[in-house]
């Protein structure tokens, strides 16, 4: 293929809102068009960004010009529209959380193989270097040994009924919306998959019958626990803390993280360094690194077994609030 990977994007939602213009501006990557099954909304998004318009998804996935698509549909259509993706040999970064089921993410990663396809999920703040200056610093021993993770990622919808997150659909609410993240950076950030997890919940039938507000606790080998806060009805906050034996790290906006320049906060003995990481774009990087994972240049920064084990965990942590009990997760066994 040449060097320029050329995109659709399957849906007009929200996040297109931070996607679309990566697409843009990522180099080596050439946006065609955007789809929507409501052709005048497809129509206006294209106008704005001075794409194509396509009336619908078949049409989209039916251009040879498009190498790869981006999938922001609501969590419940995601399995259905990846493997649609997938049959038409277009590469995949999908919104997260993946799937709302481990079996769907197995179920698709079989078919990228067959297809011969890359497929992502797609956690952006993972691509800005400041989660990389982080897990050198975990691995470089400067806080000694990690002790625990505390995520802290809430924010305030309650209000807004047409949220794609309060559908009631399977793979709406809180843990799914903000918890993927919290969930994924603790695993990414520790190493390593958890054993178990307890989720306590605040539901409400109002928005579906789903969790608004969620307290996770994973445990990890070694006694390390990662606890979350996660909520789609409290004030805004995003944020997590590393304990470690010697000291902290505290990582203010690691998800909505600003493009400037950013910081991370290492206390050792309750003395406090800022330590400053340049600015950069997490959406530009994420597409850039998936360009160049196309083109063979790189590895995917995480493969479709990271995106499976997600999804057992989100799995997991929905029927612990819903049953009102802990959920054993079986070791992981080799790929």
């Amino acid at each position: 293929m040449s060097a320029t990977v050329r995109w659709g994007v399957l849906g007009v939602a929200g996040i297109t809102e931070a996607m679309v213009p990566a697409l843009l501006a990522a180099e080596g990557a050439e946006l065609i068009g955007i789809a929507s099954r409501r052709p005048a909304k497809a129509e206006a998004a294209a106008e704005r960004y001075g794409v194509e318009a396509f009336g619908d998804y078949d049409a989209l996935l039916a251009d040879p010009r498009i190498d790869a698509v981006y999938l922001p549909v609501p969590n419940a259509q995601h399995a259905h529209w990846a493997e649609r993706v997938i049959r038409a040999g277009k590469h995949l970064l999908c919104e997260k959380p993946f799937t709302v089921t481990e079996a769907e993410a197995r179920h698709l990663a079989a078919l990228a193989d067959e297809h011969r396809v890359l497929v992502a999920e797609a956690f952006m703040y993972a691509h800005h270097p400041r989660i990389a200056a982080v897990r050198d610093l975990i691995s470089s021993g400067r806080i000694g040994t990690v002790r625990a993770l505390h995520t802290v990622f809430t924010f305030d919808a309650s209000d807004e009924l047409d949220h794609s997150g309060f559908q009631g659909a399977p793979g709406s609410g809180a843990v799914y919306d903000v918890g993927c993240y919290a969930i994924h950076a603790s695993r990414y950030l520790l190493g390593a998959e958890p054993t178990a997890v307890t989720a306590h919940a605040a539901a409400s039938a109002v928005h579906g019958d789903i969790d608004m507000s969620t307290a996770l606790l994973l445990e990890f080998p070694d006694g390390v626990g990662a606890t979350a806060q996660v909520s789609m009805w409290s004030a805004d906050d995003d944020r997590i803390e590393i304990t470690g034996s010697r000291g902290r790290l505290t990582i203010p906006h690691p998800f909505l993280c600003p493009s400037g320049e950013v910081d991370i906060v290492l206390t050792i003995d309750e003395q406090a360094e800022r330590i400053v990481v340049p600015g950069a774009d997490s959406y530009v990087a994420q597409v850039e690194r998936f360009d160049a994972a196309v083109r063979g240049e790189a590895e995917l920064l995480h493969p479709l077994a990271d995106a499976i084990q997600g999804a057992r965990v989100l799995e997991a942590a929905t029927a612990s609030w819903r049953q009102g009990e802990r959920v054993a997760l079986a070791p992981v066994s080799a790929e």
